[in-house]
């Protein structure tokens, strides 16, 4: 994704080790590295950080200490503050797509700043800000921890990024779907008729096809069932395998 403006994360007032390391680990997540702390509560760095980055280390080994809100974004032309309400503060508002797509349209440096987990940001800070980022939430739950926050923007910010690139393009080439099993191509229809006969033979002398004038519905009807889920030639003969078991079993008892 090297091809791809990345924005700045940075932490305003961050209160707890383990919440940085959190949030590094979303970044890393989303191919995210840069990350910035404003004053955080208990110093930097912090032995509780690494922990919780569960191997985002190279975030952390990286991130910058500000003293000030201004001071950390001062060399980008594009700030988003991360709030549920203006406090005051005339701004657009935005959600997480559209700033993701401002990132990847709007050549500059941009930064994407989050407030302290307990009161989030001060009007100060907002007043920084280029727009307002916020999300859709239930209003009567609203409370996302700042490493939730933070991978739903990132998530967002790599999203719109594999879509304005193209998902097959180098670009968006360093994010991977989790390892999926390869899915076979169902089983040709002689196989599928096979399986079938099977179940017709085994049940025909339990009386399964009676009345004789439902037989021809129940056929269909068990036909419907075989052939709905589509299975591979390894399932037919799985299936066609426990029947012939079954069959023995009955002969041999």
């Amino acid at each position: 994704m090297a091809g791809l403006n990345k924005p700045v994360i940075v932490l305003v007032r961050p209160q707890l080790g383990e919440n940085i390391g959190k949030a590094a680990r979303a970044m890393l997540n989303f191919g995210l590295t840069e990350l910035r702390l404003v004053t955080p509560r208990d110093g930097w760095p912090n032995p509780s950080a690494g922990p919780a980055a569960a191997g985002a280390d190279i975030v952390l080994q990286q991130a910058k200490v500000f003293v000030t809100t201004a001071e950390a974004v001062a060399d980008c032309q594009y700030v988003h503050a991360t709030t549920v309400r203006k406090r005051g503060v005339t701004k657009p508002v935005i959600g997480a797509d559209e700033a993701g797509r401002q990132i990847h349209q709007l050549a500059g440096r941009h930064a994407i700043i989050f407030g302290p987990e307990r009161s989030g940001l001060e009007t100060e800070d907002v007043a920084l800000a280029r727009s307002i980022l916020t999300i859709p939430i239930n209003p009567e739950f609203a409370s996302l921890n700042l490493a939730q926050a933070v991978i739903l923007v990132a998530y967002e910010w790599a999203r719109i990024g594999r879509e304005m690139a193209g998902e097959g393009s180098d670009a968006g080439g360093t994010l991977v779907q989790p390892t999926r099993e390869d899915t076979l191509p169902p089983a040709p229809q002689e196989e599928l008729e096979g399986l079938i006969a099977h179940f017709e033979t085994l049940l025909e002398p339990k009386g399964y096809f009676l009345p004789e004038g439902r037989a021809e519905a129940t056929r269909r009807t068990l036909r419907g069932v075989l052939t709905k889920p589509g299975w591979n030639h390894l399932e037919v003969r799985t299936l066609r395998g426990i029947l012939s078991y079954m069959a023995r079993r009955e002969r041999s008892e």
